[in-house]
């Protein structure tokens, strides 16, 4: 099984990046990931001046899929995330929703066991393994790895899971593949610009998809079919991911214009990823049974 290190990794999403694997379609890779931090980040006294910003967020890769070419769509089964034992969080200096109220600088580690994250001496949740960032490289400039947008990157989704499908845009040849940013755990919004961020280990499957007309970024779980999209309000992403799976009933299920916006008003969710990064992201999520109706399958 192939297996890229964390310390190949990259800080953008550019087709300019030489790839550190190479893989084929249909082929198991592991990648070993840094925390959003870098590592840099091994006591409490460590607070966010302190950070080199330049190496914030590393994805690891990128990898190579043979035979992906523009156009394409690259289907990414997550099939393990593996946290370390603890976690960090920063807050302070006006990141995140609060950072207007919250002027002092404080980082927290979180210690990670028995599979839950022990927030205080009161408090301690269930682990939620999720990927932060996952992308290709777009066609045109490179973007860094903390700007979501339609190559994926850092969408902060909390449904990118173990047991999740993810379908990702192929833009350049060779699809440039990289990951990184786990949290062991984080709330819808991550509103205080970061959950509990971990190094860790992804497991995937890659397959490379031709005449494929999902509206990518796009989730598959066992529940819900979920449309992605990133733009620079929050107010414009919650919109582009109606829009985008509104687009896909239409196109794929041969819905009318008015049933697919009705269906939407009735069954679907939009709800918000994240409100920190430079793009927020948005999600609609439909259930599964409704294309099940239709007999519609994914590939």
């Amino acid at each position: 099984m192939l297996r890229i290190e964390a310390n190949c990794y990259v800080n953008s999403m550019d087709k300019n990046h030489k790839p550190c694997a190479h893989a084929k379609s249909g082929e198991t890779v592991v990648f070993v990931t840094k925390d959003c931090f870098g590592g840099q980040i091994q006591s409490e006294d460590q607070i966010m001046d302190g950070l080199d910003w330049s190496n914030i967020n590393p994805a690891t890769g990128p990898l190579y899929v043979e035979g992906a070419l523009p156009g394409d769509v690259l289907k990414v089964e997550i099939l393990d995330i593996e946290v370390a034992d603890k976690g960090v969080m920063i807050d302070g200096g006006g990141e995140g929703v609060m950072g207007r109220f919250i002027h002092e600088a404080k980082t927290k580690i979180l210690p990670i066991r028995d599979g839950k994250v022990i927030f205080n001496d009161k408090l301690q949740f269930p682990i939620h393994p999720m990927i932060g960032v996952i992308g290709t490289a777009p066609a045109g400039d490179g973007i860094p790895t903390g700007t979501p947008g339609a190559h994926g990157s850092n969408m902060d989704c909390t449904k990118i899971v173990k047991g999740a499908k993810l379908y990702l845009p192929v833009n350049v040849e060779g699809a440039l593949l990289a990951v990184g940013d786990l949290h062991a755990l984080m709330g819808d919004g991550e509103v205080g610009v970061c959950g509990v961020e971990t190094d860790g280990v992804v497991t995937i499957k890659i397959s490379v998809l031709k005449n494929c007309n999902l509206p990518t970024p796009f989730i598959v779980d066992d529940k819900n079919a979920i449309a992605l999209y990133s733009a620079e309000t929050a107010d414009e992403a919650c919109e582009g991911a109606a829009i985008q799976m509104f687009k896909f009933l239409m196109s794929e299920l041969d819905m009318t214009d008015h049933d697919a916006e009705m269906l939407l008003s009735v069954i679907g969710n939009v709800c918000i990823c994240q409100i920190v990064d430079p793009e927020k992201t948005a999600r609609m999520e439909i259930p599964i049974s409704v294309l099940d109706a239709y007999g519609y399958k994914f590939a």
